[in-house]
């Protein structure tokens, strides 16, 4: 019996681990185009004027993979289990990356990017499900915080290999490590919830299921909205750096791929701490508020930082990256929040919704630039976020210690099941 237990005990381990390694290359592969971004522009021949606009198209291409991805990997985590997409995906943008390196023109970047989106969207949500559904209900928060720590440094190792190596050299590491990871992946096993629910003979992976009930579609809609202010820091704030930092007058152009280094430090940092935090208050609903607050302090402060040196530069994205290390503590939320027969589709798309909102962000944001300049825009479109993030956060349950054992009924919200969330 001691030694059932012990090799259960090395299985789950090894399971943490590399979901903890697929996220490491998720995250790689994710925010690679903001940190070559101005360098293969150049190299493609985009002009000056340009690589702003044209930086939002590609990111933009690659969200709206994200968001589509989130959808198909997610109904495939349900039908036919969580191993299935783990390996698919990261076959999917490893594969994307590789041809990332050969492209010659913003069109095909674009639509690499897009294809690689795809395949990113299933990581995250696939591992989380898998790691959430296998631990305890105490221990499963140290498991997705093990997951996003090790993960989010996938930024720093893109962020380095793109100082020492060109653009295209770039791509392909990031391929090449995904290729490796297969091989970890062959030892991983199948969630005994999914096979309780496979065997149970009930609709699975059923996305209209979120919205033919009004209440399950609410809880949906405000896990997505909770985690919104992340993106617009990483995906706008950090990413156009050098255009931000010429509007604070700084002393040198701010590079983007610094922030994103430095902010992934801190956004690590920062999951690692709201993590414990959760652990500690027994409430992931309280630490996401705490969380929320301090975000929308460190970007006014940033936004703040007229005649801003890269060294305070530096600072500010270590600061900002941890305000918003919750990223962990939010797909963990969104993971409990539903039953076993639609938690992959749950899990997998809200976090991809969450970066796929960036399109719409975007867009506002842009709208807001033309009347306001870019420094105000910044500052209303983070307050909006917040407060929307704050509102949605409080309409949600607090799932800390939820059994996640049970079937999502189909659209009665009397039932049993239902009751439970």
């Amino acid at each position: 019996m001691i030694f059932i237990k012990s090799s259960q005990k090395r299985n789950i381990i090894f399971l943490v681990i590399v979901a903890a390694l697929g996220y490491f290359v998720d995250i790689y592969d994710l925010v690679i185009f903001s940190i070559v971004r101005l360098q293969s522009f150049k190299d493609i021949g985009v002009k000056p004027e340009n690589m702003r606009l044209d930086g939002e198209f590609v990111l933009n291409m690659q969200m709206g993979g994200l968001l589509l991805g989130g959808i198909l990997w997610g109904i495939i985590g349900d039908k036919f289990g969580r191993i299935r997409v783990l390996f698919g995906s990261i076959l999917l943008y490893s594969t994307a990356n590789f041809a990332n390196g050969l492209v010659h023109s913003v069109e095909m970047y674009a639509f690499v990017r897009f294809v690689a989106g795809i395949g990113l969207a299933g990581e995250l949500g696939a591992g989380i499900t898998l790691v959430s559904e296998t631990l305890s209900k105490n221990n499963r928060g140290y498991g997705t915080m093990m997951v996003a720590v090790v993960g989010l440094f996938g930024a720093a190792v893109a962020a380095k290999v793109a100082t020492y190596f060109s653009w295209q050299t770039a791509y392909f590491v990031g391929g090449g490590l995904g290729f490796l990871l297969l091989l970890l992946r062959a030892g991983t096993f199948e969630s005994g919830m999914f096979k309780g629910a496979k065997e149970a003979h009930v609709s699975r992976g059923n996305m209209l299921m979120l919205f033919n009930n009004r209440k399950r579609f609410l809880k949906y809609l405000y896990c997505i909205l909770m985690g919104a202010p992340l993106w617009f820091v990483v995906g706008i704030l950090v990413t156009q750096a050098p255009e931000i930092g010429k509007a604070l007058q700084a002393t040198t152009v701010l590079s983007a791929g610094t922030g994103i280094l430095y902010t992934y430090f801190g956004i690590a940092a920062g999951d690692l701490v709201a993590g414990l935090l959760a652990q500690l208050t027994k409430s992931r609903k309280l630490t996401m508020m705490l969380f929320h607050v301090m975000s929308l302090v460190s970007v006014f402060v940033y936004l703040r930082s007229t005649h801003i040196t890269p060294q305070q530069f530096t600072w500010l994205c270590l600061f900002m990256g941890f305000t918003c290390g919750y990223w962990a503590t939010f797909v963990t939320i969104a993971s409990e929040q539903f039953g076993t027969n639609i938690r992959a589709t749950v899990t997998t798309t809200v976090p991809n919704f969450v970066r796929g909102a960036l399109i719409p962000i975007t867009y506002i944001f842009e709208r807001l630039v033309a009347h306001y300049g870019i420094i105000n825009s910044g500052r209303i479109m983070m307050v909006a976020l917040v407060v929307i993030g704050f509102f949605s956060i409080s309409r949600l349950k607090e799932s800390f210690d939820k059994d996640l054992d049970y079937i999502e009924e189909q659209a009665d919200t009397n039932t049993t099941a239902a009751a439970n969330v």
